[in-house]
């Protein structure tokens, strides 16, 4: 089955996969080296963020993620960095925090990852360059409750220059950044050649 992400190109399946697993290692890896990681730059960074001292800051860790305006009910699962560097990605059924960086809802940017697609068709973030500005996201928390964010912002970048400075700024803020691949896809290297990033700030805040 070929799938399609607004945007993109029509590609094929045993490339989708691969490639979109390979662009979410990478924005792992900028996570990791802004907050201080030893996994190694695939880019010039930008300074570190402040928040990254307070990583594991607020209470209950993110257990499910909902997006009603384009029907995402996914369990949250941590990823990071495995024992051997190298970076940790969700299964395509799940959205992955990344846990060194701040819980959703404490202060700072805390990040949650998704694929787009696999072989078998649409992943759990597949819909995400459809958010628009006042979207509700809602994180579920280990222990009961939720915190809800509303979407601030959508963009689309190259991978080759994921937005660092937005996505990591340093803010005490309590925001949340939703990240998947985006874009054509590259045949060639075999990913797709943008990410899709959603900006979103604590509702009520």
């Amino acid at each position: 089955m070929t799938s399609r992400h607004p945007g993109s190109r029509r590609r094929s399946p045993r490339f989708a996969a691969w490639g979109c697993g390979a662009l979410l290692a990478g924005c792992l890896l900028l996570v990791a080296t802004a907050c201080g990681g030893s996994g190694g730059a695939a880019q010039p960074m930008e300074p570190v963020p402040s928040t990254c001292a307070t990583a594991t800051a607020g209470s209950g860790r993110p257990v499910s993620i909902r997006i009603p305006a384009i029907g995402v009910d996914a369990r949250v699962v941590p990823v990071g960095l495995g024992q051997d560097r190298s970076k940790e990605v969700p299964a395509v059924d799940l959205a992955g925090w990344y846990e060194p960086g701040p819980r959703p809802g404490a202060a700072g940017p805390a990040v949650i990852v998704g694929h787009v697609d696999s072989r078998r068709g649409p992943a759990v973030f597949f819909r995400l360059g459809r958010l628009r500005r006042g979207n509700r996201i809602v994180v579920g928390r280990a222990g009961g409750g939720s915190r809800s964010f509303v979407v601030e912002r959508v963009e689309r970048q190259s991978k080759r220059a994921l937005p660092t400075a937005r996505i990591w700024n340093d803010t005490r803020r309590p925001v949340l950044r939703l990240i998947t691949c985006g874009g054509s896809f590259d045949r060639a290297s075999g990913h797709h050649r943008d990410n899709v990033i959603v900006y979103a700030g604590l509702a009520g805040t």
